[in-house]
Order: structure tokens, then C-alpha cells, then sequence
């Protein structure tokens, strides 16, 4: 007979688990990290070199000191060694540089650089990574928005770095802002550089996408920031951008239909028609190129650059092997950059291409080693985003979205590489690093020591009994 009983059968209620106030500062400070990856040019523009210097010094201390009280769990096998290979090379340009000064402070910024995509891949999981990009992403978004609508509204013309206002008559020669948010004209956001600006929003673009296809909270939310950051990836106008964007979206593209393979020879078929796709588009933009620039209103020689490719080849030939030294970017003060190749009353800061900016500076062994940080990068990030997750006999788990950022930032990296030395430094050399070690730490998301050491630090799980 049936009875009936005050007494519930089911467990007691519990509260959801909570990050610890620890986790959540750590994660703070590592969007932080991002944000001066990501906007750094903007802190230069504002602060000065000098003080921006300090900036970057300091953050290198606190996160020292932050992975020795942390002490993440850590594979040293498991390190990009690739990646170091190419920074002893880089230090031992200075016993042959021909600008031992910038070579000093430019490697203290690619250390600095390499160090904190270490830390901030060894100290997150997989989600927070992601999490604390999109983070970053938004500031930098939100900034440079606000940045040109300040100036738009209050400067209404050209503002130059430090906030100074032109002399009354005179033609500023690298203004931070034209001020054109309203006019029409090209934007350059915190950057002061249309190409900076549209690379970094197309960031911005897909790790907001990311984020809206795993899931996360406050969707709407992300549209919004998606159309922000699109509309200013718009006004930049940069073709190299729009070049880049094309190619992510190829590989998107190629990668999702990669994941509907069944069998492993069924990969082949698509690999050769991916393919000759991206043969066949890199050769009618190639040859194609005067028509195809003519119509977006660009010059033939991408804006230049053939002139400066020309410059940039004809000096690094003479030091074929080892180079002149590394300066990442080219410090413009220097007596053999000064004055060599000026743009528009400028003297140029790189070689506004990352292959042509390596021969230059490290000669051809930097190249090729270069050459196997990216192979290697681009190898990995790619099976990351195309195998299924699998650690034991079962072969039916779906795949993660937030597998698909590392490949589609390489995608952008090696896309913007051909006109543009910005993945040589800053967040294009940090993501590298970043994404290039954790998936070697933690080639599954969510699954592994660091992970799952981490996400007890979150609350997500419980700390197993002693």
C-alpha cells in the first residue's frame, strides 16, 4: 500500500558552483595581458614609447611572479621548442647586428611577448582562453570606436599621437586619427593605422563567432559587438584585411567540411579541391591584381609596397645567411633605418611583409626557422580543429567550436604576412606562442591534468579528497 511522505527522495539543492575570487583576478589580469597584446600601438600613441616601455616591463614582473605562486601545471617537453629556436637565433643576432641598440630593446619586447602567451595559455583552460580573448577583443573594439567618435566630435579634424593637436596650416604627416569617422574616409581606431585596425577587428570577429557557436551567454549581446566590430573592419578599407578575411573564410569553410568525413580517405578528395580553389583564387588575384585593386581603389603596387619590397631585398641580399640583426619593428631612429625608405614624408617601420622582414633581419636561417613555427603551428592547429575529440575507444563526441580559433587566427596570420610584418610581433607573435603551446599541453579541451586542475580552481569541479 502506498504511503505517502513528507521526506524527498532526491539529493538536497545545492548552489551552482562559483569561480574562486582568486581565478576570476587571475583570468582579470590575463585580459588585461591581451588587451595591451591587442591595442599596444595605441598605448604608444598615447603614452610615448618610453612609459609604454615601463608598461610592458612591469606586466612581465607581476606575471612572474603570478606563475610562481600559481605554478600551473606544466609539460616542458611539451613547450614550443620550434618557437624557441627562432628567439636564440634572434638573441644571437646581436653578437653581428648592425643596430645592437634596437636589437636590445626589440628582443626584450619579443621575450616579454613569448613569455606572457606562455603564461596566459599555462594559467586558463581552454574555455577561459577563449573567454578572456573575446574579453579583450571587446575593449579594443569599444575603445577604438569611442576613440573616433571623440575626435570626430570634439578634435573634428587630425590628432596626432599624445593627444596634440596639428600646428594651424601644416599637413600632419601621421596623424593618430583623421577624424573621418563622419566624413567618410578611412578610419584608423587606437591604432593610427587602417591595416592595424581592420586586422585586429577580423580578430575580434572571429572570436566573437567563436563564442556565439559554442554557446555562450548573452547572445544578443555578441551580435552586437560582431556588427561593431564589422562595421569598423568596414570603414578601415583595408584591402589586406579583406584579402585575409576571404582566406579565413575559405578555411572555415574547408575545415567544416573536413568534420563531415566519415572515412579517412574521404579527406583526400576535398584536401585536392580546397586546393586548387586557393590555387586558383591566390593566381587571379596575382594576375588579376590591376583590375581587381583598380576597383577597390587601390594601386596595383599595394599601395607601394612593391617599391619597398624592392628597397627591403636589395639590402638584405647582401647579408643572405644571417642577416642585418634583429629589430622587430625597425627602430626608426637608427642611422641606417633612418631616412632609407620614406612614405609619405615617413620613414617606414618594417617591410610590410613578415617572410621579406625575417630575411632581412635574420638572414635565411631566420626564415626557415620561421618557416617550421608556422609549419608547425598551422599543422597542429589544423588537426585541432578537424579530429574529433578522442582519448579512448569511442569515436561519436562532437567537436568544439573553440577548436576552430586557433586555425582561423593562423589562417589570418599567414594571410596578413604577405603585405605586413604585424604576426612578427605584439598579438600576432603572442597568439602563436599562445595557441601553438597549449595545444600541445592540452591538445582536448576540458580533458587533461591542466584542465581539470584549473577548472577545480573555477569551481567546476570538486577537489578530489586527500
Amino acid at each position: 500500500m502506498a504511503m505517502h511522505t513528507n521526506h524527498p527522495v532526491s539529493a538536497l539543492p545545492t548552489a551552482p558552483a562559483r569561480e574562486t575570487t582568486g581565478h576570476l583576478l587571475l583570468r582579470a589580469w590575463c585580459v588585461l595581458l591581451l588587451v595591451l597584446a591587442l591595442g599596444g600601438v595605441g598605448l604608444v600613441h598615447a603614452l610615448g614609447p618610453a612609459a609604454t616601455a615601463v608598461v610592458v616591463a612591469a606586466t612581465a614582473v607581476v606575471s612572474a611572479v603570478v606563475w610562481l605562486v600559481v605554478r600551473p601545471p606544466l609539460a616542458v617537453r611539451r613547450l614550443p621548442w620550434i618557437a624557441a629556436g627562432y628567439l636564440a637565433w634572434a638573441t644571437a643576432s646581436l653578437a653581428w647586428s648592425a643596430w645592437p641598440a634596437a636589437s636590445v630593446l626589440t628582443l626584450l619586447l619579443l621575450w616579454i611577448t613569448t613569455f606572457q602567451g606562455l603564461f596566459v595559455g599555462a594559467v586558463l583552460t581552454w574555455r577561459d582562453v577563449v573567454r578572456a580573448i573575446a574579453s579583450a577583443a571587446k575593449w579594443v573594439v569599444g575603445l577604438s570606436l569611442l576613440f573616433e567618435i571623440a575626435v570626430a566630435l570634439i578634435v573634428r579634424g587630425p590628432l596626432l599621437p599624445g593627444f596634440a593637436a596639428p600646428t594651424a596650416g601644416a599637413d600632419p604627416v601621421a596623424p593618430w586619427s583623421d577624424g573621418a569617422l563622419l566624413t567618410g574616409g578611412r578610419i584608423q581606431g587606437i591604432y593610427g593605422d587602417a591595416d592595424l585596425l581592420a586586422a585586429v577587428m577580423l580578430v575580434a570577429i572571429i572570436v566573437f563567432g567563436v563564442r556565439l557557436a559554442a554557446g555562450a551567454p548573452r547572445r544578443a549581446l555578441l551580435i552586437v559587438w560582431i556588427a561593431v566590430a564589422g562595421f569598423l573592419f568596414v570603414r578601415a578599407a583595408s584591402i589586406t584585411a579583406v584579402i585575409a578575411a576571404a582566406f579565413v573564410a575559405l578555411v572555415l569553410g574547408t575545415v567544416l567540411v573536413m568534420r563531415t568525413a566519415k572515412r579517412p580517405g574521404e579527406r583526400t578528395r576535398w584536401y585536392l579541391l580546397y586546393a586548387a580553389i586557393g590555387l586558383g583564387g591566390a593566381a587571379a588575384l596575382w594576375f588579376g591584381r590591376d583590375t581587381i585593386f583598380e576597383m577597390l581603389g587601390r594601386g596595383a603596387d599595394l599601395t607601394g609596397r612593391e617599391g619597398i619590397w624592392a628597397d627591403v631585398l636589395t639590402r638584405a641580399d647582401q647579408h643572405p645567411f644571417i642577416g642585418w640583426g634583429f629589430s622587430t619593428p625597425w627602430i626608426t631612429t637608427e642611422p641606417l633605418i633612418d631616412g632609407w625608405i620614406v612614405d609619405q614624408g615617413q620613414t617606414v617601420a618594417q617591410a610590410h611583409g613578415m617572410w621579406l622582414d625575417a630575411y632581412l633581419q635574420l638572414g635565411g636561417v631566420g626564415v626557415a626557422l620561421l618557416a617550421l613555427v608556422y609549419l608547425a603551428y598551422l599543422w597542429r592547429s589544423w588537426f585541432f580543429a578537424v579530429d574529433r575529440p578522442r582519448w579512448d575507444l569511442r569515436a561519436d563526441r562532437p567537436h568544439s567550436p573553440l577548436t576552430l580559433l586557433p586555425t582561423l587566427v593562423g589562417a589570418l596570420l599567414v594571410a596578413q604576412g604577405l603585405t605586413d610584418s604585424g604576426p612578427l610581433l605584439l598579438w600576432g607573435w603572442m597568439f602563436v606562442v599562445l595557441f601553438g603551446a597549449k595545444i600541445k599541453q592540452t591538445p582536448l579541451v576540458g580533458v587533461g591534468p591542466s584542465e581539470q586542475s584549473i577548472s577545480i580552481e573555477r569551481g567546476e569541479l570538486q577537489r578530489p579528497a586527500l
